[in-house]
């Protein structure tokens, strides 16, 4: 009889880790339009599935910070995140600090990224860079070799090219620090 328990609990505890339980990988994304990046995460947190953030996530790759639970982010020693004001084009084609989509921009963050970016002067047109230390103190940091987990792309990357790779995890991929 314990034999059939345990073998109906390994059973069961295999069937729980599968396409459900996938993690979506971002690095080396440096951003882009606000609206793009507002979906793809608006569709991400429906899925329910983790982030592992994992490189540079800047710009609109940020939002990911309030479109999905923090429960659901995970931050490699890799991590490094990129923060700046909004802009558009001018009329002579340079860039022109957009203060309405700036606060927008900023209002999505948690409120721990919110008082970082407050204490750094604001969202400017200078980036700001969060990482190390400070941000495992926000989120729950990953235990995983990136390289073996997900192989890294060539530093030779075309600018607009974003790394969103989807992994199916293995028990190293997931194991967390307890909170």
């Amino acid at each position: 009889m314990r034999f059939v328990t345990g073998l109906l609990a390994a059973v069961l505890l295999l069937a729980g880790v599968g396409a459900s339980h996938a993690v979506v990988r971002i690095g080396e994304d440096r951003g882009g339009r606000i609206g793009t990046y507002v979906d793809k995460y608006q569709g991400l947190r429906s899925s329910g599935e983790t982030v592992i953030i994992d490189g540079l996530c800047a710009s609109a790759c940020t939002i990911v910070l309030g479109a999905v639970p923090r429960d659901k982010i995970c931050v490699t020693s890799h991590a490094n995140l990129g923060f700046h004001a909004a802009w558009d084009f001018g009329a002579n084609g340079r860039a022109v600090t957009n203060p309405e989509a700036t606060q927008m921009l900023y209002s999505m963050y948690p409120s721990p990224v919110r008082r970082w970016i407050a204490a750094r002067g604001g969202l400017t047109p200078h980036m700001i860079f969060l990482r190390g230390k400070e941000l495992m103190s926000m989120y729950k940091p990953c235990y995983l070799d990136a390289q073996a987990a997900a192989p890294r792309q060539s530093a030779r990357r075309d600018r607009n090219s974003a790394q969103h790779e989807v992994i199916a995890p293995d028990a190293s991929v997931l194991a967390r620090q307890p909170d």
